[in-house]
């Protein structure tokens, strides 16, 4: 059976339907029409339409397309709203991942899971990891849920329902790595008395991320109580101008989580260890004169600025050398802190607050492996009796 069409367009036939919308500021009747390759097809389409309309839905909805909204939206709404460098991250991933994309030019009340669910499938075979696409899908799903509220669309088409991550995160997720007693007994006998191995130490025998290392100050020190207090990070990152140009500065920030800023244990060892730093710094204050600013801090420069976190990777990398330890990257000295309080059998709760993680789950998550192997250590009580 032939279909029936009314109309040819473009050297094709169609099924055109016209709808009366009102009337503009010149009382001049607004129309619009719908092309099908039938009359239900074409009927569809103007259902469609109509019924968005009747949600709420702006009547210039047709007009938005992915990339340009995802771009206005993480510039006036993201950027007002979290961390620069949360925003850094999100940014990031428009521009790699949806800027210059096939998912960029489509309009945005055409967007339907499968485009979503191809575009993925495409970059996990083009190489991308699971994670990476995680974190893609978990952007859009952030913007649409925007989206839906503004009422640029009814549903969002990204929800976990409707999209699949292709590949296994779990066989994906990076074992941690851990520095082994020898190499920790290497890092602390090092002869030499510089900043990033009191950095590492301070690390080590804390679990504190770096960026609140180097953000800690002699105030957070309370030497009665016997306590340090994690109030702030440090770190380096993009700022954006008014015409989106990076610039790259050290900054202080809050902590990653509320639950990060705490207060640990200030172990008699350390205390050792900030005097050293303490006499260094008398004596670069001293070298400075007044241009030294005094901020306070423990970790510094030359005349008392944030350290850039961005060369602490390569201080650290070429400090390792120097001792023979093979290279591991700094973080992992946190992951030797919390897997050292896991064999001394330190419960999965306290050593969590230690950690300033935001929930007990994350920290079990994370190490795994570690609550694994004392799990197998377990006495079977029956074999006992």
């Amino acid at each position: 059976m032939a279909v029936k069409t009314n109309c040819v367009k473009n050297g094709k036939k169609y099924y055109r339907l016209s709808v009366t919308l009102g009337r503009n500021s010149n009382g001049k009747l607004i129309r619009k029409e719908f092309y099908g390759n039938s009359k239900s097809d074409a009927e569809e389409k103007r259902d469609e339409y109509l019924n968005k309309i009747n949600s709420g839905i702006t009547k210039d909805f047709d007009k938005l397309y992915l990339g340009k909204t995802i771009n206005s939206w993480l510039i006036e709404v993201v950027k007002q709203s979290t961390k620069p460098s949360t925003f850094d991250r999100y940014y990031g991933i428009y521009k790699n991942y949806i800027e210059d994309t096939t998912l960029s030019f489509l309009k945005l009340n055409d967007v339907h899971p499968s485009d979503i669910q191809k575009y993925y499938n495409a970059l996990k075979k083009k190489g991308k990891s699971s994670s990476t696409i995680f974190n893609l899908n978990k952007l859009l799903r952030s913007f649409f849920n925007y989206a839906v509220l503004q009422d640029y669309i009814v549903k969002n088409p990204c929800l976990a329902n409707k999209i699949k991550i292709p590949g296994n995160l779990r066989k994906e997720k990076k074992k941690i790595e851990v520095f082994n007693d020898k190499e920790i007994k290497l890092i602390l006998s090092s002869p030499e008395d510089s900043l990033i191995k009191f950095i590492a130490l301070t690390c080590v025998s804390t679990g504190i991320r770096r960026g609140e290392c180097i953000g800690l100050k002699w105030s957070d020190i309370d030497y009665n109580n016997n306590e340090i207090h994690i109030r702030r990070s440090a770190k380096t990152i993009a700022t954006y101008d008014e015409n989106m140009e990076k610039h790259y500065s050290p900054t202080i920030q809050t902590t990653k989580t509320y639950n990060s800023e705490r207060d640990i244990p200030l172990q008699t060892s350390l205390i050792n260890i900030f005097d050293k730093i303490k006499q260094q710094q008398e004596i670069q204050k001293a070298k400075a004169g007044d241009s030294y600013k005094d901020n306070d801090l423990i970790f510094c420069n030359e005349v008392g600025e944030l350290l850039d976190d961005s060369n602490l990777t390569r201080s650290f990398s070429r400090f390792l050398k120097r001792i023979g330890v093979e290279y591991k990257h700094i973080h992992c000295l946190r992951h030797t802190y919390a897997t050292k309080q896991f064999e001394n059998d330190i419960p999965l709760k306290t050593v969590s607050k230690l950690l300033g993680h935001s929930t007990i789950n994350m920290t079990a998550d994370t190490y795994t492996h570690v609550l694994k192997r004392h799990k197998d250590k377990t006495i079977d009580i029956l074999s006992i009796v």
